[in-house]
């Protein structure tokens, strides 16, 4: 047991298990507005003025009072936990085993962030399914276990898997730009920032950035992810026709603001707390 525990790749598991931990209890209530505002019908009164975060915001507190806006923070944290765990793991075991010590160049940067991401989607997809579902509202799962046996019984398993094309078409490539804007923009900072007491508050700048890149480049995908999650029914090329009909092209970047928000400082706290947690158990991140 001791050896298992000692090995890199579960203490990478481990620190990046805490990092999603922390930023999932932070900025759920960013996800929940996202989520609401990219389902939001197009039915809704015209006329009425254009619906933004802020409204979505005093709604969901006026309706369902300030804890809602942590609705399906259980099914994140049961996503994120194991999620970035498996991610940074995933991530580590690659770097050690195609780079070792060296830092990646922008390429292999992009194809280590996408590798590790393809992974961790690909296993916690089901779970994905399931907070996507609990926060949009429509749906009335009483707790993650009942959710999955719920849609399993009534839609099959195969629609735990809804949006697999979608959410690979998201999470790759955010995963691929993001590391690589990060690790390039680490590597240009001065080595007496990088060595300094300064150093979390330089990364955590340098993970804004690539964040707020990445998350505008993948807003798109993230959209027709939601939509094929909420309504199974839909295909993915069925999904984008709809909500470009429905709401055009600016439809595809509905609830960006909130995701930008939300995915950029995420990560940017993740690798922040990761690189930290690394550095004092003795491993190179």
């Amino acid at each position: 047991m001791e050896l298992l525990v000692a090995h890199p790749a579960i203490k990478a598991f481990m620190c990046g298990s805490l990092s999603g931990t922390c930023s999932t209890l932070l900025f759920q209530p960013l996800d929940l507005v996202k989520t609401r505002l990219q389902t939001l019908q197009s039915g809704v009164q015209p006329g009425s003025g254009r619906v933004g975060m802020v409204s979505v915001l005093l709604s969901v507190v006026r309706t369902e009072r300030l804890l809602g806006l942590w609705k399906g923070v259980s099914p994140s944290f049961v996503r994120t936990i194991p999620g970035v765990g498996i991610y940074f793991s995933t991530y580590y075991s690659l770097k050690q085993h195609f780079i070792q010590d060296r830092r990646p160049a922008a390429l292999e940067a992009v194809l280590l962030g996408g590798g590790a991401r393809t992974v961790a989607g690909v296993v916690m997809l089901p779970v994905t399914v399931i907070k996507t579902r609990f926060e949009c509202g429509r749906y009335s799962y009483g707790s993650v276990m009942g959710a999955l046996r719920s849609v399993c019984q009534a839609e099959g398993p195969a629609a735990l898997f809804s949006g697999l094309m979608a959410t690979l078409l998201r999470d790759v490539p955010f995963s691929g730009i993001y590391v690589m804007f990060y690790s390039q923009t680490k590597a240009s900072l001065p080595k007496e920032i990088s060595r300094s007491p300064a150093a979390p508050v330089a990364n955590f700048s340098c993970g804004v950035l690539a964040g707020v890149l990445a998350s505008l480049i993948t807003q798109p995908a993230d959209v027709v992810k939601t939509h094929v999650q909420v309504n199974p029914q839909l295909k993915t090329l069925e999904a984008i026709r709809y909500i470009y009909m429905e709401h055009g092209l600016q439809g595809f970047f509905r609830g960006a603001v909130p995701r930008s928000l939300r995915r950029t400082m995420m990560a940017a706290m993740a690798w922040t707390v990761y690189e930290q947690m690394m550095a004092r158990i003795g491993l190179k991140s």
